[in-house]
């Protein structure tokens, strides 16, 4: 047998949303205690379950909240209409940087996806919000991955089936900023799952749920997968 080093560059990058490419300003908290007080509840009883489930389908954080399935979509629907109000009246931003990595790993011929625990209206708001409808080829919401959202790997795997980008999963990077999105990226079999520091959820949590790399922000997303890029070892034929 002979070593030759293949090189499988990282084609595939399923990116989150809210705080990982989008800074919100802590949107989702707010928008979440509106919901909690048009259902008649204190917010400060959620906003706990809130933090630690940061990344979550938004439905699921209500069902577990509520205990009750119509009460739980109530809730959600709340939630979306609270958040949409925000981003419509200008609170959200790209995280410095974003678009710009986004632009150079297109460029560079790698297939980005941008993913979120939101519904789909939700999403929309933000694309239109930042002008990003035409950044990326494909967003996914957990509703197009058969209503599972993180931290399953589901809408990693059908970014996965639904570009035909790569091969297969070590061609894969998955990027978050909670614990949710590590979750989901090490259960897809992703080779690289980053956690970024921009977000909910602190270094120590990012690595203790996953993380194989953890950056500043997104802006670095480049230069690692490069570097990612280059350190393929060397495989016996």
């Amino acid at each position: 047998m002979s070593e030759l080093t293949l090189r499988n560059p990282i084609n595939l990058v399923v990116l989150d949303m809210a705080g990982t490419t989008v800074a919100d300003g802590g949107l989702v908290e707010r928008a979440f205690a509106a919901a909690a007080r048009r259902m008649g509840v204190e917010p400060e009883t959620m906003l706990g379950h809130v933090r630690a489930t940061m990344g979550e389908s938004k439905i699921s954080v209500f069902r577990h909240l509520f205990g009750d399935e119509e009460k739980a979509r109530q809730a959600n629907t709340a939630f979306e209409e609270a958040y949409g109000e925000l981003v419509g009246a200008g609170h959200i931003a790209p995280v410095p940087g974003a678009r710009e990595a986004v632009e150079r790993m297109r460029d560079e011929g790698r297939t980005v996806v941008l993913s979120t625990g939101f519904a789909r209206p939700t999403q929309d708001a933000i694309l239109d919000a930042l002008g990003w409808r035409d950044l990326v080829g494909l967003t996914l919401c957990p509703a197009d991955a058969g209503g599972r959202g993180r931290p399953w790997p589901d809408m990693v795997l059908a970014a996965f089936l639904r570009t035909r980008a790569v091969d297969g999963m070590d061609q894969v990077a998955v990027v978050g900023d909670t614990a949710y999105d590590m979750l989901s990226g090490v259960r897809s079999g992703a080779r690289a799952v980053a956690g970024v520091l921009t977000g909910a959820h602190d270094r120590e949590r990012l690595e203790r749920h996953g993380a194989t790399h953890v950056i500043g922000s997104v802006a670095e997303l480049p230069g690692l997968l490069g570097r990612l890029d280059r350190a393929v070892p060397p495989v016996r034929i």
